[in-house]
């Protein structure tokens, strides 16, 4: 089998039934889904079992007890049977050609080990005029490049649309369970330290032409839930850092200087938002190194 979908999800059954119905229409055949239900306490494996009698494709239902978006993406991974393992996040929905595109740029070189596609916003409602444009990848949207092209360090795909080939994981440690999102909690970065030592043997590449949808409820779409996620990457950036005393000291000297660089802009909101942003992050920092994160 060539490819292995993964979807890792919690509590999102509707969500979860537009990602698979996605893969009806896949111009792709020789492919299996994952569903890993990650603690669900809704209709998430009914939904699995509906779709399950709809398509011609092999679905698999797996319930992972133990919470962690990286405790499920390892379980789907040592689960798999495709020589490609591609995620597709529970909220997301696929192009026709997603599988196909990034087979097909595995196919090319042996040497590729990650591939990352294009993901493009579905706002539930419109998107936000307050959204800088440096701020955009905080609500995972991915255009990298308008055609293939290498992703060279420090730049990665994101897990809403990633796939890895299976041989160049190193199946006793594949994402660091100490990082990835828990219950409500917006810790991330496991996708950047996994992708980071498979560099170190394979490349990493970008296609838009296998790309995704990904939905961005009205929830998030708010200044304070932007500085939440930038706070979550500070501590994330932190817990993934080898040199943690480094970071902490960087942080404490920063924060004041931030905090006085501040005052003259307090006129203008776009340049005060920013700050208050560098604020949040390190904050967040400071956080990761104590762990007094929640």
């Amino acid at each position: 089998m060539k490819a292995t979908v993964a979807i890792c999800t919690h509590n999102r059954a509707a969500d979860l039934r537009e990602a698979l119905l996605s893969l009806l229409k896949q111009r792709f055949d020789s492919f299996e889904a994952i569903v890993v239900d990650n603690g669900s306490t809704d209709s998430t494996a009914q939904t699995v079992q509906e779709i399950e009698r709809m398509v011609s494709f092999p679905v698999r239902y797996i319930y992972e007890a133990r919470l962690g978006l990286s405790v499920a993406r390892n379980r789907a991974i040592r689960e798999s049977q495709g020589e490609y393992v591609l995620f597709l996040d529970d909220d997301a929905v696929a192009s026709e050609d997603w599988i196909a595109g990034i087979v097909d740029l595995f196919e090319r070189d042996a040497r590729i080990g990650v591939v990352g596609g294009k993901i493009e916003p579905a706002w539930e409602g419109e998107a936000p005029a307050w959204l800088a444009p440096e701020n955009r990848t905080l609500y995972t949207i991915l255009d990298y490049a308008e055609d293939v092209v290498e992703m060279k360090r420090p730049h990665i795909p994101f897990g809403a649309n990633v796939a890895f080939r299976r041989s160049a994981l190193d199946m006793a440690a594949l994402f660091r369970e100490d990082l990835g999102r828990v219950g409500s909690n917006l810790l991330s970065s496991e996708e950047g330290e996994l992708i980071d030592r498979i560099r170190t043997r394979y490349s990493v590449y970008y296609t838009p032409y296998a790309s995704v949808l990904h939905k961005i409820p009205r929830s998030r779409i708010s200044r304070k839930w932007l500085l939440r996620r930038i706070y979550w990457q500070g501590v994330s950036s932190a817990v993934s850092s080898e040199r943690k005393m480094r970071v902490f000291a960087r942080s404490i000297v920063k924060l004041p200087i931030i905090v006085l660089l501040s005052l003259p802009v307090l006129y203008d909101r776009r340049r005060v938002f920013r700050n208050v942003s560098r604020i949040a992050y390190n904050n967040g920092q400071i956080s990761g190194v104590l762990g007094t994160y929640e």
